[in-house]
């Protein structure tokens, strides 16, 4: 099926995108009820407070991609009229292009046949595989579909948070764990220290477990027979 790539890059960055999408969330959240504004020419992507629009949270937005229902099809921002004005997806069309992926070497890709009957929750759900797989990528987080009209529009934000820590992901986890559905969890626990800049080992030659660092502390993560995370300790701060 189409786009199953990128469902399959998505899901492999799906840990490091949980946890960056989960501190941007908490920053909206912390605003109420809020609205969002994009000025691409300007370079800013702002959430602001409904009561008061003083409070806001301002990001760095890169259009990735346009999902449009009328002619049902996906559009990479570098073949859209207004171009890729930060040059985002060079990097997504030159991966697809060392690797074979016709997904993201194409300008315009169409929809499947067989989405089902609810194409708006099919969009939602292609603009996740799309960001999730644009994080992986690139390395830039967090994404945010942005919904105009009844299109979606795919950006990354260059957002104002600090970078995720060891102890930043050991604290957040045991919740986002337990509504995450990982492919592989051994893929993404790897693919969560390579994204955030931490080290990582193996504890073993089974790879039951990796223990990863940064200056914040260290965890380990234990694994089942079926790659499943199956346990999280940590060593955070001085005693780490």
């Amino acid at each position: 099926m189409t786009f199953e790539t990128l469902r399959a890059l998505a899901d492999r960055a799906a840990l490091f995108t949980a946890l960056r999408q989960d501190q941007l969330r908490t920053a909206t959240e912390a605003l109420g009820e809020h609205r969002w504004d994009a000025d691409l020419d300007a370079g800013t992507f702002t959430f602001s407070a409904v009561e008061d629009p003083s409070r806001t949270v301002v990001a760095t937005p890169h259009l990735v991609a346009s999902i449009a229902p009328g002619p049902r099809s996906m559009m990479w921002s570098w073949a859209l009229p207004q171009g890729d004005r930060t040059g985002i997806t060079e990097a997504l069309r030159a991966y697809g292009a060392e690797h074979g992926i016709r997904e993201l070497t194409e300008g315009e890709v169409a929809f499947p046949e067989d989405i089902g009957d609810d194409l708006s929750v099919w969009m939602d759900d292609l603009a996740r595989a799309i960001g999730g797989a644009a994080v992986e990528i690139t390395g830039f987080s967090s994404f945010y579909a942005a919904t105009v009209g009844e299109a979606r529009a795919v950006l990354l934000l260059e957002d104002p948070f600090t970078s995720l820590t060891v102890a930043d992901a050991a604290a957040a986890l045991p919740r986002i764990l337990s509504g995450l559905a990982l492919a592989d969890g051994r893929a993404s626990v790897w693919d969560l220290a390579r994204l955030a800049g931490w080290q990582l080992t193996w504890t073993d030659d089974a790879f039951s477990a990796a223990e990863v660092t940064d200056a914040s502390g260290t965890a380990t993560f234990e694994f089942d027979e079926h790659a499943r995370i199956t346990g999280i300790r940590g060593r955070l701060g001085a005693d780490a």
